[in-house]
């Protein structure tokens, strides 16, 4: 028995049908924004070739797929930063891999304010997952310390969040980080930043 592959045949070139076929097909099966639609668009486009005569309308067609509500930046941009909040990803992180997915900047910005809300929260929820400070099985040597906060810090919380959980002995309550008015009364006057 023979395992030789068999001459694949080229894919014939796009025509615009095609082309809405592969974009509906793409926003059926993945939650995603009008510029990475637009990037799948222009990928198969270069891959396959196009038939008509007149250029692909990609933008047009990405902005068709938005008013039809197939694409909705802002929903998506709302569904990651709570999905990347929940893992404990701090606010630079979410503004960062929003950019990314070519989310608008009003979006952004609307959408890192809620997420600022909950610093604290997902500071703690990523100092749990690692075993940092409060979460500590003891405390950690002077090394490990600064360690612990440059991983914060690169998860995207801000440095200040990041020394006062690492901080915190285990054990200890974190319920004065997450109430805001109770922060500044209650934070040991000590700490440095």
């Amino acid at each position: 028995m023979s395992y030789a592959r068999r001459p694949t045949a080229s894919p014939k070139p796009l025509d615009a049908a095609a082309l809405e076929r592969l974009a509906l097909r793409y926003v059926e099966r993945y939650a995603t924004t009008r510029a990475r639609l637009r990037q799948y668009l222009a990928r198969k486009l270069r891959e396959r070739g196009w038939e008509g005569a007149e250029a692909p309308a990609v933008d047009s067609l990405a902005e068709r797929m938005a008013e039809l509500r197939y694409v909705d930046d802002r929903v998506f941009a709302e569904n990651k930063a709570s999905a990347m909040g929940r893992r404990g990803l701090g606010v630079r992180r979410v503004e960062e891999a929003l950019r990314h997915a070519g989310v608008e900047a009003d979006d952004i910005e609307e959408v890192a304010g809620a997420s600022a809300d909950e610093a604290a929260e997902s500071a703690l929820r990523f100092a749990k997952r690692r075993k940092i400070g409060p979460f500590s099985p003891s405390p950690p040597e002077p090394d490990l310390v600064r360690k612990q906060v440059a991983a914060m810090v690169r998860a995207g919380h801000a440095p200040t969040i990041a020394w006062r959980i690492v901080r915190l002995t285990p054990g200890e309550d974190t319920g004065f980080l997450l109430d805001e008015e109770n922060r500044n009364k209650t934070s040991p006057s000590g700490w440095e930043l």
